[in-house]
């Protein structure tokens, strides 16, 4: 009876990871079809990664989107650690769930409302669309998931080490520069990770909030998913996979390191 169901449980994993990724692998197979036909091999070839590189406004377009992703990524740890803090560290101020709720709301709001709501908010401001409202953007998206991750690694924090510092003669503020943030530290370089990969991937709210000459990669994708999927497509989903992938090493590496030394 155990190994029925361990047997069971086994097989709804499989079948669970083959649903994921199997999607995924074909696509990365398929970007090396010498074939111009998506779903019938012609051969390997790395064909269209080389015409990838001769097409210049989806090169533009993977550039603005990095682009994108780094700075929106570091407003988004910016404002999310600082949000973080404030939940964590401050007791029960006054509006202190307003507070927690407007933080939060990005997680449970439909992208649809959000994109439209800021477009909203820029086209008050006569703000001109492109590079700056799209990072903005992509900065209030990302700050809830960052503040998230930061407040659960704050709160199990051991408050006497605060305590001892600021006993030892360190302000509050040393306290919190020298003790709490390196200690928190790889918590916010997975909230900076997270919202770097969420900026890098998001299509809703950019195609709301941008304009001329700021086109990201995904909603040049989109366009010319529209008019037939080519495996030129294939090939740059397979470098963003492939590089996301890389940034999640990287920082899975270097996890371990900090944990190996300490």
């Amino acid at each position: 009876m155990t190994r029925g169901r361990g047997f069971f449980r086994w097989s709804v994993l499989v079948a669970g990871f083959v649903f994921l990724y199997a999607p995924i692998a074909l696509l990365v197979i398929y970007s090396f079809n010498a074939s111009r036909l998506v779903t019938v091999w012609g051969g390997f070839s790395p064909r269209w990664y080389i015409a990838l590189l001769d097409d210049r406004q989806m090169v533009d377009a993977a550039f603005i989107s990095l682009r994108v992703a780094f700075v929106s990524a570091l407003f988004a740890t910016a404002l999310g650690t600082c949000a973080a803090i404030a939940l964590a560290r401050l007791g029960s101020f006054r509006g202190r769930a307003l507070f927690a709720a407007m933080v939060m709301a990005p997680l449970v709001m439909p992208e649809v409302i959000m994109g439209l709501s800021l477009l909203l908010l820029f086209v008050a401001l006569d703000a001109p669309r492109g590079f700056w409202t799209i990072v903005l953007a992509h900065a209030t998206m990302g700050m809830c998931f960052v503040a998230v991750v930061v407040r659960e690694r704050l709160e199990g924090v051991d408050r006497s080490i605060e305590e001892a510092a600021m006993d030892l003669g360190a302000s509050p503020a040393q306290a919190l520069l020298r003790v709490t943030l390196p200690i928190a530290m790889p918590s916010i370089l997975a909230g900076y990770v997270l919202a770097f990969t969420l900026s890098l991937d998001d299509f809703v709210i950019a195609s709301f909030t941008s304009g001329p000459g700021s086109t990201t990669l995904p909603m040049r994708v989109y366009s010319q998913a529209r008019l037939g999927v080519s495996p030129e497509i294939n090939a740059i989903s397979t470098v963003m996979i492939g590089f996301v992938a890389a940034l999640l090493c990287v920082h899975a590496l270097a996890r371990a390191s900090r944990r190996a030394r300490d």
